[in-house]
């Protein structure tokens, strides 16, 4: 190998310190746990996900585990923002509709289908599957981020004159938002009967919703 070869070779390898090293083992094996506890978290449920649990899932000590999240709630933060994930990713997968009101069923209906697919995810963000937990800054931003889709398109309707602007747009989504997580969490305590039942009582909840902010739009 030649001078100039070996220096383009050394040029084109990059090359970590022993912390940097260290700390993407550490991220590494941090997500692993994740991992194992999203795991948990759909096949059990909620109340499954223990540090033992998730330390015996990964086949390591509980100490590992409290050294990488120093207790459950650092735990159930970083699988708080892996549920904001799933939800923005199934947002921006909901069809698109020029029409705002029928934009707002679509996205209404993943919401639905979001709860069903991924109810532990749900009751952990949204139902206080976790009783210690309060989610932090990090995570309203995640909720935020989740949300943006609804957030656009309201805001998108406002700007066409569609729906008041006097009307806050953070307000109009909180009202949408708490409207249909009201139906789904009374469905989850068991209050509306079987998942037919809880389903047409969403489904009306959202055409009230979106026949009052778009009285012209037949839902």
């Amino acid at each position: 190998m030649s001078d100039q070869d070996a220096s383009s070779y050394t040029n084109t390898r990059k090359l970590k310190t022993y912390q940097e090293a260290r700390l993407q083992n550490t991220e590494n094996l941090r997500k692993l746990v994740v991992d194992a506890a999203a795991t948990l978290l759909q096949e059990e449920g909620p109340e499954a996900v223990t540090v033992r649990k998730v330390s015996q899932k990964m086949n390591c000590s509980t100490k590992i585990i409290y050294s990488l999240f120093v207790n459950k709630e650092g735990l159930a933060q970083l699988l708080y923002l892996d549920g904001c994930k799933l939800l923005a990713n199934e947002f921006e997968r909901t069809p698109q509709a020029a029409d705002p009101a029928q934009y707002l069923l679509n996205l209404g209906e993943t919401y639905w289908q979001f709860g069903q697919r991924y109810s532990s995810y749900y009751k952990l963000m949204f139902g206080g599957a976790f009783a210690d937990f309060k989610p932090d800054e990090e995570s309203m931003r995640g909720t935020v981020t989740a949300m943006s889709q609804l957030l656009t398109v309201i805001s998108n309707a406002q700007k066409q004159g569609l729906i008041p602007s006097q009307y806050d747009t953070e307000s109009v989504v909180r009202v949408c938002w708490a409207s249909l997580h009201g139906v789904i969490h009374l469905y989850m305590g068991g209050h509306l009967g079987d998942v037919q039942s809880a389903y047409a009582v969403y489904k009306q909840t959202l055409s009230l919703i979106a026949s009052s902010l778009f009285p012209n739009h037949s839902a």
